[in-house]
Parts: C-alpha cells; sequence; structure tokens
C-alpha cells in the first residue's frame, strides 16, 4: 500500500486523479490540467517573458508529464513533480533560444509549497547523448511528416523554421487565432503519436 499521510489534502486529490488517468479516464486528465494549468503557464511566462512561447511550454509541460505518469512517485506531490518538468523543459528552450534569464537562481514555490530550483548548467551532450537527441529529431520530424497538410505546414513553421504566430499568419494569410487553434490541434495530435510510439526511440 502506498503512504499517502505526507500528502496534503489536494495532493491526495492528485494522487487519485493520477491513478485513475492511468487507468484511461480522460476527465482525470482534463482535471489535472485544469488544477495547475494557470499555475505552469505563470512559471513558464515568468522565466520567458513572452506569451507565445509561454503558452508553448506550458501545452509541452503537460504534453511530458502525461506521457510520463507512470513514473510519478506519490512519495512527493504531484504538483513538485510536474513543476520540476515545466521548469526543466523551460530551461532546455532557454539554451536553445540562448535567452537570458536573470531569475534562474530564484526558484518557485509549488501549489504545496516546495520551493523547486532550477539546474541551470550550461553541460554540453556527450556523444552518446548527442547521438540519443539526434534520434529523438528524426523521431520528431517523422512524426510531424505524418500531420495532415494543413498542420504540418503550421508546426514546420512554429518549431523548425521558429516563426512567430504573427509571422505565420502573415505568411500563410491566416487570422491569428486560426494560426493558434489549428497549432493547439497539432501539438495535440502529436502528443498522442508521441505516446503511441515512445517506446521506439
Amino acid at each position: 500500500m502506498v503512504e499517502t499521510e505526507h500528502l496534503s489534502d489536494k495532493g491526495k486529490q492528485d494522487l487519485t486523479l493520477v491513478e485513475s488517468a492511468l487507468c484511461g479516464d480522460q476527465g482525470a486528465y482534463a482535471e489535472l490540467m485544469s488544477r495547475y494549468r494557470d499555475s505552469i503557464y505563470f512559471m513558464m511566462h515568468k522565466m520567458v517573458k513572452n506569451v507565445d512561447d509561454a503558452e508553448d511550454l506550458t501545452i509541452e509541460a503537460f504534453g511530458k508529464a502525461f506521457s510520463r505518469l507512470e513514473q510519478y512517485s506519490p512519495s512527493y506531490a504531484f504538483s513538485t513533480w510536474l513543476f520540476k518538468i515545466a521548469s526543466n523543459n523551460c530551461i532546455d528552450f532557454i539554451r536553445k533560444k540562448r535567452i537570458y534569464v536573470t531569475s534562474m537562481d530564484t526558484g518557485f514555490v509549488s501549489d504545496d509549497g516546495d520551493v523547486i530550483y532550477h539546474d541551470a548548467r550550461a553541460d554540453v551532450l556527450n556523444p552518446e547523448e548527442s547521438i540519443v537527441h539526434d534520434q529523438k529529431v528524426k523521431h520528431m520530424r517523422l512524426l510531424v511528416s505524418r500531420l495532415k497538410p494543413r498542420y504540418r505546414e503550421l508546426v514546420e513553421k512554429r518549431y523548425f523554421e521558429e516563426l512567430s504566430y504573427e509571422e505565420i499568419a502573415e505568411e500563410l494569410n491566416l487570422p491569428l487565432g486560426t494560426v493558434k487553434a489549428q497549432l493547439f490541434r497539432a501539438r495535440d495530435f502529436l502528443a498522442n503519436m508521441m505516446e503511441k510510439t515512445k517506446d521506439t526511440i
């Protein structure tokens, strides 16, 4: 039996939702996202100072957490685990974008009161990590190529060409809201495909 006495009431509720999600309850995933979406978005925005990037990173954080949900251990609060995934993913993004952030060492307080510090070591990938990284990039490009043309084009422009939402809207002559909505859908499709193929990378 899992010991949960150390968890807050909210932490225990989260654990119940995690267990339901692992049993295939889609509503439990939605509830977990509803509980923490605003908090994660606030943290992402504080780190990158950009609304569009913060929105992207928020979705990515939940996608990564949900794809690894079976790895969550109730020895600590779900919110702590989720915030750590989100902050680490954001740090990777910052490194790639070479964004200078002044508050990297100040940490964030999760909903359960845990202070989470960011490990911002700028280590260079070793040869083995580089191979794994290259494999993941190739796998992602393969998944993107399987999207419907309109979604594939948007994803390629946003993530491979690194265009802003506004630049994409202007280039494709689409309303800004349409670009954001279709990219949101495209990320959902990608997240589902990644989940189904995660054992291949």
